[in-house]
């Protein structure tokens, strides 16, 4: 496998080895000590998929008491993955990176305890699957909105189909009290 380091520290784009030929093909989508030796954890504690439609646009999340750690494929179709740096007092707070993930390319991102994380649909179907590193705590979820002008995101659809809860988030600065503070890499 080939791992790309992005501009935002710790955040990952993984290519996995795909075996093809005439039946098909074989990937690995997951390697404990493989990911590990890539400073991704070896522990993820639980799966998540979901199913969405063409400019459906999920996101900004994030969990503060639980952060999550996130490893994201589409399974289905294509999708453009973001994520952002929210933590205060890092070097790179409110900048985001982003990567297309399809079944085609079979490309993975690995987003960080920290970051907040989100995708846009960009096929007419999108099986999206990620491992997190914590449970899913609806307690300590919080959300920002996807389209504010601090971040800037360059988000490919200008009126995605939205939740009722992901169009009510509020702004990074809105929330700046209350996001993770960064603590420098031991």
């Amino acid at each position: 496998m080939r791992v790309i380091a992005t501009e935002l520290p710790g955040v990952l784009v993984v290519e996995p080895v795909v075996h093809g030929d005439a039946r098909g093909f074989f990937v690995e989508t997951y390697h404990a000590a493989r990911y590990r030796e890539h400073g991704m954890p070896a522990a993820f504690v639980q799966d998540n998929r979901s199913k969405s439609s063409i400019n459906t646009l999920r996101g900004l999340h994030l969990q503060l008491r639980q952060p999550q750690g996130k490893l994201i494929q589409a399974l289905e179709g294509e999708v453009l993955d973001v994520a952002v740096d929210v933590r205060r007092g890092s070097p790179t707070f409110g900048r985001w990176t982003a990567v297309r993930l399809s079944a085609d390319n079979f490309r993975q991102i690995y987003v960080p305890p920290g970051f907040a994380h989100g995708f846009c649909v960009l096929s007419p179907i999108a099986h999206v699957e990620y491992k997190c590193t914590e449970l899913y705590d609806p307690a300590s979820e919080i959300g920002i909105a996807w389209n504010d002008p601090a971040i800037g995101i360059e988000w490919p659809v200008r009126d995605p189909l939205l939740s009722a809860r992901d169009r009510g988030h509020r702004t990074l600065n809105e929330l700046l009290d209350s996001l993770p503070r960064y603590t420098e890499p031991a």
